[in-house]
């Protein structure tokens, strides 16, 4: 007989109760039951005894080897009293399987086959029942029971009972709250670790991956100076253009190593330009790829009368570590300590600062950005671009805003309590502390006009120069420049309208495309950039759909665009 829940529609908790209930209630009438048979039956053997007539049974010594037994011999018979003891413990398991069974259709556990095994076992116990030998025994119809048919029934039983405990005590788990909240909470403990662990080895990896130089690009570049070496006299310098110095036009800097990046931003800015013959655009470059750009713009002029001037960071002999002392920095062993000595395992230790022993900071061309008056002394604005970005639109109104006085013309990138002061500068340093406000909004740096004039009369670079020399050990901020950017232009900054830049291209896959549509500046700020493998699809048509794809050497290093 099997123990049946069935839940009402009144919710889990009502349907888990009325299952108890029922449960409990079943329980109760089974044990009245069985009182009540075992009362009649007690009663039934003591009428008996009273009215039969006593009689001494003489047993042979010799003849049959079974003999019929009256009703109080049956009822002595050891074996008899045994066989009542297997048959409860059959009944008692039957009715703890069937549960089980019930409990398991009624909370719709995945593990079917776990039903299934209960299920089966309960037919086993009712097939053990509906045996003749066991239903002629437990009827009292006084036939003799013979052991070794017995004893057959009681192995079966036992087995039979043994199977049941053990699949009890390997299912209990799913029927025991407490046993469950633990074994869950283990598993959540566990999960937690692997994440981790995996979120600091896919740091490692997505860092590799972005900061690894392409097969691509590498090809690109070394087309290029296999070009100038090939022609050099195709190649030669030209001279100095004069737009290069004129402050009527508009000036852009772009610092890079990248040739296809540095091609995009400059290409996008001229198509999108109303008068691209007043653009200028200064490129710098490492010594290494000098020569790499110079081919580039000379294979590949810019369209529509747009002027380029390309150098590289040796050709501003201001920049040294006498002047520039975060060029002495780079060059102290204590930093290149900090970079190269046990990088790889510090980097699965601290995957938070792992950003931070990235080799562009190793590199002057990250630095230039503080230097820009020094750089071109007779211009008065200049637009800072980062090599990661696009223009979308004519941005020349970036010249005409006002800022008041300031210094930086930025897009401030602060929400609630994120990108905040707090989150870059290390207000514990009492330096910090008294100086700066860690509620002050941070803003971004990648598309930056900046008031060389206003930079001079505040003497912005002597600052830069001030807190990046009592940040030589690194307790003011970590490594980068945006954090020396928010002090140097700390209260010299105007926010100008989020719709100039939008960030978050090269990390956040939830930027809205209506939100994209309407930028002047979009930025694949983030290590998945827009020339790697790794670049989110959904936004690197609108990085392609400015390469050159006309250019052979574009063409015969495989971009894969």
């Amino acid at each position: 007989m099997a123990v049946a829940f069935r839940g009402g529609r009144g919710g889990v908790g009502s349907g888990q109760s009325t299952g108890l209930r029922s449960f409990f209630s079943y329980r109760i009438f089974i044990s009245a039951l069985f009182s009540f048979l075992f009362l009649a039956t007690f009663s039934v053997v003591l009428n008996s005894s009273r009215h039969q007539p006593h009689q001494d049974h003489t047993l042979p010594s010799m003849g049959n080897a079974y003999m019929q037994r009256t009703f109080l011999a049956l009822q002595s018979d050891p074996l008899k009293t045994r066989l009542d003891l297997i048959h409860k413990q059959a009944i008692d398991h039957l009715t703890l399987v069937n549960a089980y069974a019930a409990y398991a259709r009624k909370l719709k556990l995945d593990a079917s086959k776990q039903l299934k095994l209960f299920e089966d076992l309960a037919i086993n116990f009712s097939d053990l029942q509906s045996k003749p030998g066991l239903k002629s025994a437990v009827s009292d119809n006084g036939n003799a029971l013979e052991e070794d048919s017995f004893r057959q029934l009681e192995k079966e039983v036992k087995d039979k009972v043994k199977t049941a405990r053990m699949m009890i005590v390997e299912s209990k788990e799913s029927y025991d709250t407490q046993l469950k909240i633990q074994k869950l909470k283990d598993t959540i403990f566990a999960v937690q670790e692997q994440l981790t662990k995996a979120k600091k080895n896919g740091a490692v990896a997505s860092l590799i991956s972005a900061k690894s130089v392409p097969k691509s690009l590498h090809c690109l570049a070394m087309r290029l100076v296999g070009e100038r070496i090939s022609n050099p006299e195709k190649y030669k310098d030209a001279p100095p253009d004069p737009a290069a110095e004129d402050p009527t036009l508009y000036h852009y800097a772009i610092f890079s190593d990248n040739v296809i990046a540095v091609s995009v931003v400059v290409r996008s800015v001229v198509m999108n330009a109303e008068e691209p013959w007043k653009h200028v655009f200064h490129v710098v470059t490492d010594r290494m790829n000098l020569a790499a750009m110079k081919v580039w713009f000379k294979m590949r002029p810019l369209d529509r009368g747009a002027h380029v001037e390309i150098k590289s960071v040796e050709d501003f002999k201001f920049l040294n570590s006498s002047y520039a002392p975060v060029l002495r920095q780079l060059e102290s062993a204590k930093l290149q300590k900090f970079y190269f000595e046990n990088q790889a395992e510090n980097a699965t230790k601290d995957s938070h600062n792992l950003k931070f022993k990235n080799p562009k900071y190793l590199s002057m061309l990250n630095h230039l950005r503080f230097y820009l008056p020094e750089m071109y002394p007779k211009l008065n604005k200049i637009l800072f671009l980062d090599d990661d970005v696009v223009v979308q639109k004519d941005v020349t109104g970036l010249w005409k805003i006002n800022l008041d006085g300031k210094v930086n013309g930025a897009v401030e990138t602060c929400f609630g309590s994120f990108h905040r002061y707090g989150q870059y500068l290390n207000f514990s340093h009492p330096l910090i502390k008294e100086n700066f406000n860690p509620s002050a909004c941070a803003w971004a740096f990648g598309m930056n006009i900046f008031d060389l004039n206003a930079w001079r009369r505040e003497k912005c670079t002597d600052q830069y120069h001030y807190w990046q020399n009592l940040n030589e050990d690194r307790t003011l901020w970590k490594l980068g420049t945006l954090p020396p950017g928010l002090i140097t232009f700390y209260s010299k900054t105007k926010s100008l309208d989020k719709s100039w830049h939008v960030l978050g291209l090269g990390y956040n896959p939830g930027v809205s495309m209506d939100e994209i549509r309407n930028a002047g500046v979009i930025h694949y700020n983030g290590n998945m950039k827009p020339w790697l493998d790794i670049a989110m699809n959904q936004y690197k048509s609108l990085w392609t759909k400015y390469v050159d794809n006309e250019m052979e050497f574009v063409q015969m290093c495989n971009f894969g665009l």
